[in-house]
């Protein structure tokens, strides 16, 4: 990373991080927990039924500065007293010990304050693109621990965080062709450099290789690996840790991360990657059917070692290039949620007509690639590029990732629509009409979002513009109790799209 000569002071950095990693466990506790008190002065209080405790936060999209009701007085919580009001909050509430997830917590402050320290000392990318993916903080609004990093030191992890700004090059294996297992377009693969007579190009990423450690010896003793030096060239992490760019081949590469961040081992998984050809072929199709400008970047092949099938396994998505409209430039929807130098919702001088031309490129292909191809893209804030114009307008949206897509054959209507309207609406569209009003208050995004999902006739649509409640994912508890990361739990949330309700998905 270069480096330029500033350090910020360590007692700001400490308490950057705590109000960092604060909000997004606020945001959970207060979602999935807490139990709202009548409001009597200027910081909403809430009871904690396990514990019987009373809190009370500055509210707001990133609630702060958390305060606990004892002997009398309101006492202010640091971010390790919150961690262990939380843990005993739920210890009481749930009868469960939470087992390792105090300790990401508190893991994912040392990494905020960490890349706070790193970020001050290195150069943002040029690029928009880059450094809106390279621009998450905070992460996971509602996650306990977003930023968490398995808890391993610094220096193991800091030079391939893409919030450091990171950017480094590839190793270079080399598999023995009876050992390579592949499906699908790999041919990217063999362009990064060549391998000598008898063995297939396979990339790594150096974290992986330093994370599976000795385990790969016999395969080097033996010849099944070989090395072969690193790329000539660096890449760039994204926002999803694991998946790296190369902006010159405008090339993708996903890779195997042995590494809890949020609420999943960040490998690639055999069972995801043998469904994957099926998953982003529907994509394709749909996305085909509906022409531009919105588009699917596919993840049109894998290659790996049969000997170490998911913990060296590469997969190889499309780049931007052949999709982007002239002259657009992508831009990650959860950077414009969360905010970086430049970001359009900040800059536009219309918000009202910005947020309707936002809409009318999310969501018309996120309902239609559901409603007439049976796929439910995963269409979060992670998941989703928003291509402006010059003056900062969207007008094109890109989706991807294959692996967290469903299709409605593996899964029934009614919770693809659910897994939809989570993903769609309250993951994205509510981050960014919230985003949008801290940058212009007294705007109300709500109508237009009404008036957009109207225009679409999904036997769905009624009910969702009147239910009185929308699907919450409750991370804080699916990670307490210890449930699969995929299996998705989901509470009641006041929907601000039914009539006479204005509230913001809290």
């Amino acid at each position: 990373m270069d480096r330029v000569d500033l350090k910020p002071p360590a007692d700001a950095v400490a308490q950057r991080a705590d109000a960092y990693a604060a909000a997004p466990l606020l945001n959970c506790l207060l979602r999935e927990v807490a139990e709202p008190l009548p409001r009597s002065g200027a910081r909403p209080a809430y009871r904690l039924p396990g514990t019987g405790r009373l809190l009370r936060v500055r509210p707001g999209r990133r609630p702060a500065d958390p305060e606990v009701h004892s002997a009398g007085s309101w006492h202010r919580l640091g971010h390790s007293e919150l961690v262990k009001l939380v843990a005993e909050e739920l210890r009481r509430l749930t009868g469960l010990p939470g087992d390792d997830l105090p300790a990401e917590m508190i893991d994912s402050r040392d990494t905020v304050a960490a890349l706070l320290t790193a970020r001050a000392r290195a150069t943002a990318p040029e690029d928009p693109y880059l450094r809106s993916e390279q621009s998450l903080i905070t992460g996971h609004p509602y996650h306990p621990a977003p930023k968490a990093r398995g808890g391993g030191p610094a220096a193991a992890w800091l030079p391939y965080a893409p919030e450091a700004h990171a950017h480094f090059p590839l190793v270079l294996l080399g598999v023995r062709e009876d050992q390579v297992a592949e499906e699908g377009d790999t041919r990217a693969l063999d362009a990064l450099a060549t391998a000598p007579p008898g063995y297939r190009l396979l990339p790594a990423h150096p974290w992986q290789l330093g994370l599976l450690g000795r385990g790969l010896e016999p395969a080097f003793a033996d010849g099944r690996l070989i090395r072969l030096g690193t790329t000539a060239f660096d890449t760039w992490p994204t926002a999803a840790v694991r998946t790296v760019y190369e902006p010159r081949r405008d090339l993708f590469l996903k890779f195997s991360l042995d590494v809890r961040i949020t609420n999943d081992i960040r490998r690639l998984w055999r069972h995801d990657l043998l469904k994957l050809r099926r998953t982003d072929t529907a994509a394709t199709e749909a996305f085909a059917a509906m022409g531009p400008p919105a588009a699917w970047l596919s993840d049109h092949g894998y290659r790996t070692a049969a000997f170490a099938f998911e913990e060296l396994a590469v997969l190889v998505r499309d780049g931007l290039r052949d999709h982007l409209l002239p002259g657009a430039t992508p831009l990650l929807a959860a950077g414009l949620a969360e905010g970086f130098e430049g970001s359009p919702p900040a800059a536009t001088a219309a918000p009202e007509a910005w947020w309707e031309a936002y809409l009318r490129q999310v969501v018309p292909p996120a309902l239609r690639a559901f409603d007439e191809h049976g796929v439910v893209l995963e269409a979060h804030l992670q998941n989703t590029l928003i291509a402006v114009d010059a003056a900062g307008t969207p007008v094109q949206a890109l989706f991807r990732d294959a692996e967290g897509a469903k299709l409605v054959p593996d899964v029934s209507r009614a919770a693809g629509w659910e897994r939809l309207v989570y993903c769609l609406v309250v993951n994205h569209l509510g981050e960014i009409a919230g985003a949008l009003v801290e940058h212009h208050p007294g705007l109300d995004p709500w109508p237009a979002v009404r008036r957009e999902l109207a225009r679409h006739d999904l036997p769905e649509v009624p009910a969702l513009l009147t239910s009185p409640t929308l699907p919450g994912k409750t991370n804080l508890l699916l990670r307490w109790t210890g449930a699969d990361g995929a299996e998705a739990r989901y509470l009641p949330l006041p929907n601000p799209l039914a009539d006479g309700s204005r509230s913001a998905l809290a």
